[in-house]
């Protein structure tokens, strides 16, 4: 069974809002674990150390599946960083972090208001957010004679595989990397095309790229 592609933030991405006088950072940032997002949470501190709340959310991973974290930092329980998480959960994007840097503007917003705020940051922000797709590959190791090297390489840009390895003795071994959903197909071909002559074997667990 092969794990499902999934979009991820390409780079970086900052968008501001002014709320009933209170200002409202919002910074996104791919992350890939837990530490990765503490660190980007922390430079945003630094970045803004004057400010009164970094609130927070991330998910390291899937976007259903992935370690998740957030925070109020100060703010009411329940008012920034669960609504922040829930606004990420729903975007389908996965490994991804999101800060809301507040400046308070001097009039309350209440639990509601609060809650608007910081779930409609996080939505400005990832509607600003250029994303990439994130997929699974798998290494495939393909044994087959000299006479069939040329078909083999032809193949490889149908099937988005990559030579990683090769080595040369009485036959040629390749190591290849490729998409995991495309592994079966892959297999298939490479077997008609040789007369069952080539040897392919696949790793069982996916690399995340």
């Amino acid at each position: 069974m092969t794990s499902t592609p999934y979009p991820v933030p390409a780079k970086k991405n900052r968008t501001e809002d002014v709320i009933k006088k209170s200002r409202f950072i919002c910074d996104l940032c791919k992350v890939t674990s837990r530490e990765e997002a503490r660190e980007f949470i922390a430079s945003i501190k630094k970045e803004f150390p004057d400010a009164r709340h970094h609130c927070s959310a991330f998910i390291a991973g899937p976007p259903l599946t992935g370690e998740m974290g957030m925070s109020d930092d100060g703010e009411p329980h329940g008012t920034a960083g669960k609504p922040m998480l829930q606004v990420l959960q729903g975007s389908g994007i996965g490994d991804i972090a999101a800060v809301v840097t507040r400046y308070f503007g001097g009039i309350k917003l209440g639990t509601g208001g609060l809650v608007r705020a910081y779930s409609g940051s996080v939505q400005q922000g990832l509607e600003a957010l250029e994303t990439v797709m994130k997929v699974p590959m798998r290494r495939v190791t393909v044994e087959i004679s000299y006479a069939l090297e040329g078909m083999l390489r032809r193949a490889l840009p149908e099937f988005s595989a990559e030579i990683e390895e090769q080595s040369f003795g009485s036959e040629i071994l390749f190591t290849l990397i490729m998409p995991s959903d495309r592994i079966d197909e892959f297999c298939a071909a490479i077997t008609e095309e040789s007369n069952g002559t080539a040897e392919l074997m696949s790793d069982d667990a996916d690399i995340w790229r």
